[in-house]
């Protein structure tokens, strides 16, 4: 009994490190904590004696990780699902959605666009520094296989900016003042950072009853943008086709893009795109250092 103790609590110091793992891979707050748990279950029947317990457990968990994303793709989950009610976003457990938030909302949509190898090679490398011997044992790959996975997948997560660099940083600003302004519901900001021309469209989906999907005037677009801003809770800026959008994001799963266009240090016009049709056709990546 002392044995089996010992081993809970060496099992118990790791289980952060390796929810966070799982949770990476997955996207789900509840599929990682039964990975979680059907490592402990195989650690408990091995009875101890692992030398590195870290790396055996984190190769444990990767590996259920990975055939639960596998039997996820036979089934064919569409990380753009349908809008979920109003209240979904609000009812996200709380400890889901700080985890979300640490681990970036846009990195979660971009990852659910890879493929099961790719996901769990960038995971392990990029996000918690495993070496490329210990992923390739993990994917039952070669180091080489291993590593072009992981750079495949990196090349995703970071998307292709049509940009410059500089102007790519100055949009994103604006972007950014324009997100922190429609979360406030501060009309004035909104003002100040819409061109006076401004133009917005929107999937009509998104709209309350009678609300036109197309506005014009700095006015019109401030006061539409104000009036959807519950949507802004699971918003973050993005790189949106190529350039500093926005993606709306509750439960990591991709909701709304917004396809920004910044002319003169302001918002010149901004899309709404919603719905699966919509959304495939929108390429997500993560603006700054993923890591």
């Amino acid at each position: 009994m002392r044995g089996h103790d010992e081993l809970a609590e060496r099992f118990e110091e790791r289980r952060g490190r390796l929810r966070a793992v799982a949770y990476r891979m997955l996207g789900s707050l509840g599929e990682a904590d039964d990975a979680v748990q059907e490592a402990w279950l195989r650690l408990s029947r091995t009875g101890g004696g692992i030398d590195n317990l870290t790396a055996w457990l984190t190769t444990v968990v990767s590996r259920i990780c990975l055939d639960m994303l596998r039997s996820r793709a036979s089934r064919r989950e569409d990380p753009y699902g349908d809008d979920p009610p109003e209240s979904s976003a609000d009812e996200l457990p709380e400890d889901e959605a700080v985890l979300a938030d640490s681990v970036g909302l846009a990195l979660l949509v971009v990852l659910d666009t890879l493929g099961p190898a790719e996901r769990v090679a960038f995971v392990l490398h990029d996000l918690f520094a495993v070496p490329f011997d210990s992923v390739a044992a993990v994917l039952d790959r070669s180091q080489p296989a291993a590593k072009k996975l992981a750079s495949r997948a990196r090349h995703k997560v970071r998307g292709t900016p049509v940009v410059p660099g500089a102007e790519l940083d100055r949009h994103r600003e604006v972007v950014e003042a324009f997100l922190s302004a429609a979360r406030g519901g501060d009309l004035g900001a909104l003002l100040d950072v819409l061109a006076p021309d401004v133009v917005r469209h929107a999937d009509p989906a998104v709209l309350p009853p009678g609300v036109a999907a197309e506005l014009r005037g700095a006015r019109a677009v401030a006061e539409g943008t104000v009036l959807l801003r519950h949507r802004t809770r699971y918003a973050t800026v993005a790189l949106v086709d190529g350039d500093a959008g926005i993606v709306v994001t509750p439960g990591g799963r991709l909701l709304l893009a917004l396809r920004v266009r910044v002319e003169g240090g302001r918002v010149a016009a901004y899309e709404v795109v919603a719905g699966r049709a919509g959304l495939r056709g929108v390429e997500v990546g993560v603006l700054g250092v993923v890591g």
